[in-house]
């Protein structure tokens, strides 16, 4: 029986080609990915391994210069007494922050949050051990620094340029000694590093003569632990101080975690993609059957078993499993392999390392493809070794009728239904019913696939007047073959319909966001223009709201500095703002007294924080400011509660003498004659130009925070592409065997009259109304499922009410018809150039 099947798979090569790239595609993408993260992962822990190498103790601190209570971290004297310990060989103090180059043509480069400054600290050799310089020296002047040799050539500076700097202060120019490579982290992310002297690194990142960090280096065949236990007595009391080979096991450790959520998420993907394979698969296997039904029963009119004659077609099934598994195992290799390079298309880069390629993807690629192909060929092979050996003198092959649907479309319809009322359940549960949704999804994804050969016919019988009218007796032909088998129609819509619920629930819930993102932004900034530090998450220098104040045409400033005090005994987040400006550069509604007394030096609350605790107007509170010094407050007024202002409103002039270096995330400015390239121009340059300072717009703003959806959509789109092209090869495998299923059939149309046009024609609408059938399907279930997430997220998302994206499903469902007659391609020129007298005589 084996031979037989092997056999019977050379015999039909070209109709298993679709089955064969499906599984070979779904494989790859789990290959690609197993391969991808092995490698992504050993690169990393290589990279960790060498940089903690020559690392014996590493000490971390976590002081502030603002913090008068500790020590802001690791004092020189503390690593003089370091260098004195038995064993040390060497210990190197480092200190770091945010440090933006500006280019040639003015603008950052890098990307904001990954932009670093550090020390140069070099040991008695002067030279420095994290650092290999290709060019030049190490800074050792106040006006010097050195770059990494990447954001050089971005640049394009060499040694002896000037070069613009800045942190969180003014921009100063600085030369250029020398240009290094490193394997730092922040580089290979696409940012940039700087090194300044230790001094100047000191100066601007902590305080003279203070470390953040602390390297020790053991000198040759002393003991790590011992020079730990040493060490520690030494530290500030929040120091932590591990052994290097402590440190790169924990660093691998999380670099593995990390990698563990991509592995995941990417392994997902290739699930669907498989899953949707699984439909062609089977819709194949059936088609063959189908088709040999005379032979089937040959053999088992010769003594064939049942259980031979379904072995015979799961022997098929697993070689074409293996042989496609194989394929796609290569395939998935070269994935891996180009995803390695895609990285750098990104601006980031990995760490240099070869391409691992372990057991377990070899395994588990292998294993996912042949499980997948014989799963799917389980129904296929039980209906083949059902064929009676009396089938052997029918030429006419059983189609099923809708009468043997019953007890599948009855399944189906329970399983829909639960599914639906556990998705509907979830959705009024609110936040807690993220679970049932989930669970509630799957159930009826899968009712709706058992269902699709029953829906099929009504929904498609509504579309058959306008196919006739349209495209005449093609149409009418086309609209009749797409239901004279539903099963095989169902099973070719349902991969359709799975890659297009996924596409469409993501759609809708990312316009919506994006709505809510926009509404939130036009109702709560009045202001035309934001200024923020280019690393995200680093504040502004106090310096910058003075400058700004002073540009040409500004009519309102005012920052929105955050400070923590502790108020009525409590610790409370506020915002500094300035008093007159506040009202007009972000939207503040009052709801009791006046907002003119944050002038007087009281405070503002936001209502609900108010009733909370029994708070109106004129109450006194006793507060502790950021240096412990204690008074009172009065509250001058209460807003209505709004996310962008938070719940307390204070004067930055209350907030200033207690907090040397404050905390300014945003500044809102408000000019005359609204955003303007003029007015833009105008901040920028009472900025100093200073590279590392965006300046936004509404707009601007709308897009910064839209646009992190977008790139999510555009990911997940790509991930679902996959699915969707396996989707399209079942499209095309379903009609190029039904076009040679009805060889027949198809001479006699051209015998009667049926000119090769319009035999395309009904190949291609068949394919079209198939398609659109698919769309139809997936589209309304992505849109009642993204309605049920987004119940259970709109408490925590202020504005967020349900947009259909109707453009961009219009567009999908024009997409879904360009498939269908893209599919119909091959299909129809092969029913066109049929012989009408040989395909006649046919069987």
């Amino acid at each position: 029986m084996f031979k037989t099947a092997l056999r019977n798979v050379l015999a039909h090569k070209a109709r298993l080609l679709m089955t064969v790239l499906a599984v070979m595609l779904g494989v790859a993408f789990v290959a690609g990915t197993l391969v991808f993260t092995d490698t992504l992962g050993n690169a990393f822990r290589n990279q960790s391994a060498k940089s903690y190498d020559k690392v014996a103790v590493a000490v971390t601190t976590y002081g502030s210069a603002d913090d008068a209570e500790r020590d802001p971290g690791v004092s020189k004297q503390t690593l003089q007494k370091m260098e004195k310990l038995d064993g040390v060989a060497s210990v190197t103090g480092r200190v770091e922050g945010f440090a933006g180059v500006a280019g040639t043509d003015g603008k950052l480069i890098g990307q904001g949050w990954a932009n670093k400054g550090g020390n140069f600290a070099p040991g008695k050799d002067a030279k420095d051990p994290s650092y290999t310089f290709a060019q030049g020296a190490g800074p050792v002047q106040d006006d010097q620094i050195a770059l990494d040799k990447d954001t050089a050539a971005k640049g394009e500076y060499h040694v002896g340029d000037s070069v613009r700097v800045a942190g969180n202060g003014p921009v100063k120019s600085y030369k250029l000694t020398g240009v290094f490579t490193t394997e730092d982290g922040a580089v290979n992310a696409g940012g940039s590093l700087v090194l300044f002297d230790t001094a100047v690194a000191q100066k601007l990142y902590l305080k003279p003569g203070w470390f953040q960090n602390v390297s020790v280096a053991a000198a040759p065949g002393a003991d790590a632990q011992k020079i730990l236990d040493e060490v520690k007595p030494l530290l500030p009391k929040d120091a932590d101080a591990k052994t290097g080979k402590a440190l790169a096991d924990q660093e691998a450790k999380d670099i593995e975690r990390g990698l563990s959520g991509l592995n995941q998420m990417l392994l997902v993907f290739a699930g669907i993609a498989l899953f949707v394979g699984i439909f062609l698969i089977s819709n194949t296997f059936t088609m063959l059957v189908a088709q040999r039904t005379r032979e089937l029963a040959l053999m088992r009119a010769v003594g064939a078993s049942r259980g031979q004659v379904r072995r015979s077609v799961l022997a098929e099934a697993l070689v074409v499993g293996s042989v496609a598994s194989v394929i796609g195992f290569a395939l998935g290799v070269g994935l891996a392999s180009g995803l390695q390079s895609a990285i750098g298309m990104f601006g980031a880069k990995m760490p240099a390392g070869p391409l691992i390629i372990s057991a377990t993807p070899v395994i588990a690629a292998l294993a996912v493809g042949i499980l997948v192909t014989v799963i799917a060929a389980l129904l296929p092979a039980w209906r083949a070794a059902k064929i009676p050996p009396v089938a052997a003198m029918n030429s006419v092959h059983g189609v099923a009728t809708t009468k043997s649907l019953v007890v599948r479309n009855s399944i189906g319809g329970f399983i829909t239904l639960a599914g639906a009322a556990a998705i509907v359940a979830g959705a009024a549960a609110g936040k807690d019913g993220k679970y049932t949704i989930g669970a509630g999804a799957f159930f009826a994804l899968i009712g709706i696939i058992i269902l699709i050969p029953l829906l099929s016919r009504p929904v498609i019988a509504l579309v058959r007047p306008g196919l006739s009218k349209v495209f005449g007796v093609s149409g009418k032909l086309a609209s009749q073959n797409a239901v004279r088998n539903p099963r095989r129609t169902g099973a070719t819509a349902s991969a359709l319909a799975i890659g297009l619920t996924l596409v469409t629930g993501l759609s809708v819930l990312g316009v919506t966001l994006g709505a809510a993102i926009d509404k939130s932004t036009t109702d709560n900034i009045k202001a035309d223009y934001m200024v923020q530090n280019a690393a995200n998450g680093s504040g502004l220098a106090k310096e910058v709201l003075p400058a700004l104040r002073k540009a040409p045409g500004v009519s309102a400033v005012s920052p929105k500095e955050t400070s923590y005090l502790k108020i009525d005994g409590s610790d409370q987040s506020v915002a500094g703002v300035t008093p007159g400006d506040i009202e007009k550069v972000l939207t503040v509604q009052p709801v009791a007294g006046s907002l003119d007394t944050l002038g007087r030096g009281q405070i503002a609350v936001d209502d609900t924080t108010a009733a909370k605790h029994g708070w109106k107007p004129g109450t006194q509170l006793p507060v502790e400011f950021f240096d412990k010094k204690k008074g009172r407050v009065t509250i001058g007024a209460t807003f209505k509660e709004s996310e962008a202002l938070g719940s307390f409103l204070v004067p930055s002039e209350l907030l200033a003498p207690h907090d040397a270096k404050p905390y300014i995330p945003e500044i809102y400015v408000k000019m005359d004659g609204g955003a303007t390239s003029a007015n833009e121009k105008a901040l920028v340059t009472a900025l100093g130009d200073n590279p590392a300072i965006s300046i936004m717009d509404r707009q601007d703003i709308r897009n910064e925070l839209g646009g992190m959806i977008n790139t999510m959509l555009y990911i997940m789109y790509g991930l679902l592409g996959m699915a969707l092209i396996i989707a399209v090869l079942g499209v095309i495998n379903t009609l190029a065997m039904s076009v040679f299923e009805r060889q027949q059939e198809i001479g006699m149309l051209r015998a009667i009259g049926l000119d090769r046009r319009r035999v395309k024609t009904m190949i291609r609408l068949e394919a079209v109304v198939i398609s659109l059938f698919g769309a139809v399907i997936g589209v309304g279930l992505g849109s009642f499922l993204a309605w049920a997430i987004g119940q259970t997220i709109k408490g925590s998302i202020p504005h967020y009410a349900l947009v259909m994206p109707w453009g961009r499903i219009a567009i999908f469902m024009l997409l879904a018809g360009l498939v269908g007659v893209l599919a119909a391609m091959w299909p129809a020129r092969s029913a066109a150039k049929l012989d009408m007298l040989t395909a006649i005589k046919t069987e």
